[in-house]
């Protein structure tokens, strides 16, 4: 009876990682094909006034900073540089107590020549509050249709608004993000990850709603946005969310691009993972009626990826054990073995990267690496031990 047991528990367990991880994303490709999103075109009018400026929605872009020099005048001048109607946009950098030259850098930049004609904002904060307390307090101050929020590093593509603002002709549409990518990456893994994730939202988006966005860009409807909790760990996920569960979309656009410039090396992704994983956790647990049926195919992609992307650590550990408890048997001393090896190798790759530099060994780290992250931060969460405070770690 105990064997029996055991073995039923091996078999879920396995069945819902390779679920997870293959049969998931196989289903939403399948789907995909058969309900394609709706391209939107859009050509670059460069300077050029068009009748259709007075009919496109106004956008606010904010961008919360912390300690961000190296990055802000890039993207100050990247702002200045998208095609929308100069009546129709407004930027805010907010500055949440910075003890570098951040705003002295910005104060800078945004007097050249190329950034005059867009109504920029720097407004410096203090004392150090967060990302969420800076989002917050700054939502009071929008009231523009559209609001934006975008990262520091992530520099944005051209005709980005002007998508947006055709998805938002939409009146049940609530929320448009885009493709986010790698400049540069000293971790291949972290660059075919976010590969495959572009691919999941894309295809999670012909379900009725992507789940979330990313915080390199996206936007949202200004009337729609509620506080978050000062301890909101993901807020990029919880925004979005929140909208689609008043009943609005959230879409996706591939041809919007936020490229992110600052790289990530392994030791730094890994404690950005931690965060992550601690949000999943949150957001879960805030958002668990959004597993209810009525949410349809939200529910499905919710749970499918978010929900057992939560759970993979613990089936992997309800693997290895029952495969250890039942090691006896051929077939179980099999599945022992084969996990051992892909645990070993993940691990050699990370003591010895240059000689285990095939793709399929990074690959392999990347997503070992990810679940024990997920396995962490989860915990973190539980106990207490995460908070919404800005944490730079690409230092």
């Amino acid at each position: 009876m105990i064997d029996l047991l055991l073995i039923l528990t091996f078999a879920l367990s396995a069945i819902l990682i390779v679920y997870h991880h293959v049969g998931y994303p196989v289903i939403l490709s399948w789907y995909s094909k058969s309900h394609p999103l709706k391209a939107m075109r859009h050509k670059l009018r460069g300077f050029r006034t068009d009748l259709s400026d007075q009919s496109c929605a106004s956008v606010t872009i904010l961008v919360p900073a912390y300690n961000e020099e190296q990055w802000i005048a890039d993207k100050i001048r990247n702002l200045a540089s998208l095609d929308y109607p100069r009546k129709k946009l407004k930027v805010i950098i907010a500055c949440d107590g910075c003890t570098d030259n951040t705003v002295l850098i910005a104060e800078q930049t945004i007097q050249e020549a190329f950034c005059c004609d867009v109504h920029f904002e720097i407004r410096a904060l203090t004392p150090n509050r967060g990302k969420v307390a800076v989002v917050n307090e700054q939502m009071k101050t929008i009231d523009s249709d559209i609001t934006a929020l975008s990262d520091v590093s992530a520099i944005i593509s051209l005709d980005a608004l002007w998508l947006a603002n055709k998805h938002f002709k939409n009146p049940d549409v609530g929320v448009v993000n885009g493709r986010y990518t790698l400049f540069d990456t000293r971790n291949t893994g972290e660059s075919n990850y976010w590969l495959y994730q572009s691919n999941v939202k894309m295809h999670e988006a012909t379900l009725g709603s992507t789940l979330g966005a990313h915080g390199a860009f996206y936007l949202f409807r200004t009337e729609l946005f509620e506080p978050l909790a000062s301890n909101t760990i993901n807020d990029d996920f919880i925004i979005p969310m929140r909208i689609v569960r008043k009943g609005y979309l959230s879409e996706y656009d591939k041809e919007m691009t936020a490229l992110e410039l600052e790289p990530s090396s392994t030791n730094a992704d890994f404690k950005r993972r931690l965060r992550i994983s601690a949000g999943n956790m949150q957001q879960a647990i805030r958002l668990s009626d959004m597993f209810l049926p009525r949410y349809r195919g939200v529910a499905f992609a919710f749970l499918s990826g978010k929900g057992l992307r939560l759970l993979t650590p613990y089936l992997m550990i309800a693997c290895l054990i029952t495969s250890i408890c039942l090691s006896q048997y051929p077939v179980f001393m099999a599945a022992l073995v084969a996990q051992l090896i892909l645990y070993c190798i993940a691990y050699l790759a990370y003591l010895f990267p240059y000689m285990f530099s095939h793709k399929i060994c990074k690959l392999l780290l990347y997503v070992v690496a990810g679940h024990i992250a997920n396995f962490i931060g989860g915990l973190r969460y539980l106990l207490g031990l995460e908070t919404g405070r800005w944490s730079r770690v690409n230092h």
